[in-house]
């Protein structure tokens, strides 16, 4: 069955609504769905929590969803810091996490966390390529850094899911490479379709299991239109109109389950849906209605 998981809501819904990280997690939980998830997010002009702090919170008070990263960039920051977040992350939950991982944001981040822009796909590929063996506890050289130090961080965790973000060809290719999952977000089915089969070549290539599709989505239940959910796609990520039009999935929970199956007979194994408007709390209960329709 697909798994259908929520983003938790934006700072700015939380003062609107009176509702906090924890009654958040807690609901989306006895609502049924299958996972919370957070951005990550340092310089963007609106107010963002951070990832790290709000998905331990957010493990603190559940006990099964799934804690993801939509999507985590481990470029941003020194190498064995982010690898000491995410084994955190891991421990703290008891191995619920699900590590999205990007290589993201715009270049004003990147300048505030003192990181070349330049260099962002290089060391998203070395943290991917490193990540299993530090966070097992391995003795791990940094041949990248000064002197070459050996690295070895502790306490040793599972490797958590890695599901890598964006639609690129570069992503899918790092999918194929070092990922369990492939993870684009605001991307119509026939695209997932074609991706999927680029994914499915790559594999092949590199001689590892097809890893799973997650899609990152908008969803809403009569809080904003689907026109108006379009233009705020079309105008923040520099997309189309005409293809914006096909990403938001709005009307009933009967219609958004028919949207589900599209997806999920696309090959889509699970949904990761931030709440497009409207009360928070109402809105990941209709979602949850659409999940049970889907079956």
């Amino acid at each position: 069955m697909m798994e259908i998981g929520v983003i938790l809501p934006s700072v700015s819904a939380q003062l609107e609504q009176g509702l906090d990280l924890r009654t958040a997690a807690r609901h989306a939980e006895a609502t049924g769905l299958d996972g919370v998830w957070m951005g990550d997010h340092l310089v963007t002009g609106m107010s963002t929590l951070d990832t790290v702090a709000g998905l331990a919170t957010a493990a603190a008070v559940t006990e099964r969803v799934r804690i993801g990263t939509s999507v985590f960039v481990p470029a941003i920051r020194p190498l064995a810091w982010a690898v000491k977040q995410v084994a955190s992350l891991q421990h703290l939950s008891g191995g619920r996490l699900v590590l999205g991982v990007g290589s993201g944001g715009g270049a004003a981040q990147w300048a505030a966390a003192g990181v070349p822009y330049a260099e962002r796909g290089r060391r998203t590929d070395l943290a991917l390529e490193l990540l299993p063996e530090l966070l097992a506890g391995k003795p791990v050289r940094f041949e990248h850094e000064p002197g070459a130090p050996v690295v070895q961080l502790a306490p040793a965790v599972r490797s958590p899911l890695i599901w890598v973000g964006n639609d690129s060809a570069v992503a899918r290719r790092r999918a194929a490479r070092f990922g369990d999952g492939w993870f684009p977000s605001l991307i119509p089915v026939d695209e997932v379709i074609r991706g999927r089969g680029q994914l499915a070549e790559l594999a092949g290539e590199y001689e590892r299991p097809l890893p799973t599709v997650t899609v990152g989505g908008v969803v809403s239940f009569g809080g904003t239109s689907a026109a108006d959910l379009a233009e705020q796609i079309a105008g923040g990520y520099g997309m189309a109109l005409e293809r914006a039009r096909r990403v938001p999935i709005t009307g009933t929970p009967d219609d958004a389950a028919d949207r589900f199956a599209e997806y999920a007979a696309a090959g889509v194994d699970h949904l990761v849906l931030g709440i497009g408007g409207g009360d928070w709390r109402e809105q990941v209960d209709r979602l949850a209605q659409a999940r049970v329709l889907l079956g």
